[in-house]
Parts: C-alpha cells; sequence; structure tokens
C-alpha cells in the first residue's frame, strides 16, 4: 500500500489553538499517514489508535537525549520509570508500583480529596482563577499527601514537574533543556531526601510502600524509586490539571450541557468521561515498531515511529455520534483518555476520583459559574491546556 504523505504544521499557533478541524482532514486522509516533517506516521482514527495502543509489537523504546553528560539527570529519571519501558522490565515495575497502590490508598484518600476540596472552595471569591486558584494546586496536594510530604512544598513540586514535562513538545530549545535538567536533578534530591526518612522511619504513604514493595524477591531500585514518585507527580499533576481546565472551560461554554449537571439530570461520573473525550488534555502518544507490523492496511517497518493522535481518535465519527458535539450524557463514552493496553494510566481511578470530587464540589458551591473573559491557551499541543480560566459567580 502506497502511504500518503501529510506535512501539516502540528506546532503551529493556529493548530494550537484549535486542532481539530486538521484533525478530521487527518482522518478522512487515512488512517495511518506518513508525516514528513516528524518523519514518523500518524495513528488518526479511533480504530488504528486502539490497534496500535494494544498492539505487543509497538513499544516505548526510550533514547538518552544528547549530550548524555549534560542530559543525565532526565535522561535517569525516565530511563527507570514503567513508561518508558517495555515488558520484562515494565510489567516487574508495574506490578510493584500497582501492588503499593492496590493497598487501599485511592478509595482512603477519599474523605482527605472530599476535605481538601471544601476547604479549597471555600476560599474562593466572587472572581477567581479557577485553574490557578483550583485546579493547579488540586493535584499537588493529593500527590503530596499520598506520598506524605509536606503540601507546602507543592510550589516547587509543580514547578519542576512542568519544566520537566515541557521537554515532550516538539522544537525543543536549548533553555528548555537546560531548566528541565535543572528541575530533574532538584526533584531527584528531594525524593531521595524523603525515601531515606522512610526508610528510616515508614509511615503509611505510598513511598513507604514503594519502599517495602517486593515482587518474586525483586524490589525497585534507588533509581527507580525515584523515577516512579516523579512520575506520579508529573502524570498526575498535568494530566488532572489540563483535563479540568478543558473539561471545565468546555462546560462554561455550553451552559446548556453544565445546566444538565447542575440539575442532577447527569451524574458527574458519567460527565467526566466527556469532558475527557472532548478536548484531549494529552493529543500524542508516541510508539517505536519492534517488528514489522501492519495497521490498518499500511506497513509499518521494525524501527519506524509511529504517533497515536489520541484529540483525533476522540473526535472519530465511527465511534462517537455527532463527535464534534460536547454532550456529557455520552454513555458509552469508549474514549483513549487514559491510553490502551500494558501502558494503561495506572493513576486512572485515582485521577478520575480527584476530578469527580473536585468538579462535584465547586459546582455544587456555584452552580452557574460563568467566564471572565477569554481564556488564554498554553502554547502547546501534545500536552494541551489552558494558561488560565478567569471566572465568576452569577449574581
Amino acid at each position: 500500500m502506497t502511504a500518503h504523505v501529510v506535512e501539516h504544521d502540528l506546532g503551529s499557533p493556529a493548530f494550537v489553538s484549535d486542532p481539530y478541524p486538521v484533525l478530521a482532514s487527518l482522518r478522512a486522509a487515512g488512517p495511518v499517514l506518513w508525516h514528513e516533517p516528524m518523519g514518523m506516521w500518524l495513528a488518526t482514527t479511533h480504530d488504528s489508535v486502539s490497534s496500535v495502543l494494544r498492539n505487543r509489537s509497538f513499544g516505548r523504546i526510550w533514547t538518552d537525549w544528547e549530550p548524555r553528560s549534560q542530559m543525565e539527570p532526565f535522561n535517569t529519571l525516565h530511563r527507570n520509570q514503567l513508561m518508558e519501558n517495555e515488558p520484562p522490565t515494565h510489567t516487574r515495575l508495574r506490578r510493584l508500583v500497582a501492588g503499593a497502590f492496590g493497598r487501599g490508598h485511592v478509595e482512603r484518600m477519599r474523605p482527605r480529596i472530599e476535605s481538601l476540596a471544601a476547604s479549597m472552595v471555600d476560599a474562593l471569591g466572587e472572581s477567581f482563577d479557577v485553574l490557578g486558584d483550583y485546579a493547579e494546586p488540586m493535584p499537588v496536594f493529593v500527590i503530596a499527601d499520598l506520598l506524605g510530604v509536606p503540601r507546602e512544598d507543592h510550589i516547587a513540586l509543580r514547578d519542576w514537574s512542568q519544566a520537566i514535562v515541557h521537554m515532550y513538545e516538539p522544537g525543543v530549545d536549548e533553555a528548555t533543556k537546560a531548566a528541565a535538567i535543572e528541575a530533574s536533578t532538584a526533584f531527584a534530591d528531594y525524593v531521595r531526601a524523603v525515601v531515606e526518612q522512610r526508610r528510616a522511619s515508614p509511615g503509611e504513604d505510598l513511598i513507604s510502600d514503594l519502599i517495602a514493595a517486593r515482587d518474586d524477591g525483586s524490589k525497585l531500585s534507588d533509581d527507580e524509586l525515584v523515577a516512579s514518585v516523579v512520575l506520579l507527580l508529573n502524570a498526575g499533576h498535568e494530566a488532572s490539571v489540563n483535563v479540568f481546565g478543558n473539561g471545565f472551560h468546555a462546560l462554561l461554554e455550553h451552559p446548556d450541557q453544565l445546566a444538565r449537571i447542575t440539575s442532577g439530570e447527569v451524574p458527574v461520573e458519567v460527565a467526566l468521561e466527556e469532558l475527557i473525550r472532548f478536548d484531549a488534555a494529552l493529543q500524542l502518544f508516541e510508539r517505536t515498531a519492534t517488528a514489522d507490523v501492519e495497521v490498518s492496511g499500511q506497513l509499518v517497518r521494525a524501527g519506524e515511529k509511529i504517533a497515536c493522535l489520541m484529540g483525533s481518535a476522540n473526535r472519530d465519527d465511527a465511534v462517537f455520534a455527532d463527535a464534534d458535539a460536547f454532550d456529557v450524557g455520552r454513555d458509552p463514552n469508549p474514549h483513549v483518555g487514559f491510553g490502551m493496553g500494558v501502558h494503561f494510566c495506572l493513576g486512572a481511578p485515582l485521577a478520575r476520583l480527584e476530578l469527580q470530587i473536585s468538579i462535584k464540589t465547586l459546582l455544587d458551591r456555584f452552580p452557574a459559574l460563568q467566564l471572565a473573559g477569554e481564556a488564554p491557551r498554553r502554547p502547546t499541543w501534545v500536552l494541551r491546556g489552558y494558561e488560565r480560566i478567569n471566572v465568576r459567580t452569577a449574581p
């Protein structure tokens, strides 16, 4: 099959502002396309994205950033985390980390998250930035509680996280690299200090459980333990904030849909899935073929990369009726917001719980919130979100 070649600029301001018309044209061109500027395949449809995510012939193959001596702090955090590894290493890491998660941590967090959300909402005035004043600190507070570290460290933790994830965008410059190296070093040093404290005095927290975790006699190395904690914060923070921001902005732009939630017609648990689907927080997830494999009729050769366009998959009319419409009652809602296959998001249960509570608490207190001006987008696409969302309580 002859490859369909496309050359769309996936980093242009117009695309970052609203990628969905271009993504629709890519889906119309074919389920698997060759993108010349990035030198990789694009999976555009729900079927092709799902096929790639589930096919064990595609892997996350980590390649160290160069120069290695300079980039080592950043490389070490990624080389040793489960998201950048495949079985059997991924299987071992995931089992150890999942075992710690499985000890009742998530459900144990419910009353703490409810109390936290209530106290944060109490502190909000008649107008506020729903991202900066509520959604951004919330997941860092939750992860800090989960890890057993002080909530007052949330600003440093959030800053380190954002500096690291800026490396996932196309066209990284030297300033971004330098910031990521500095953040990786500081973050790793912070976690190592906490690990030493927990080794001396274990508590009822996730780091203590990760230290104690065993799988057939093996345990996490120090580098793996640090990388796992950093991944939990980075993934938990960035995804939660952007899912909340993208979804809540869509709610505020569709007051009829907001009313379906505040009236009780649609449960928050159902609506949340549409908030995740409609404007994907993670737009691209890259895989590498470890063998020649066919996807939707297109041969992808061993060593070639393929980018799963998650936001495109979530707007595929072949799966979602009237896919460009925002429908909080949409059910079933088989979005790919948490991935699929062996790399399905380990933190999905915690993310769902946190988002359900934070949205419900805010809307119970302020059922008629309105946008107060235009909300500026972050200048990134792979991790899609807003800089701020100013709102006011309706009179």
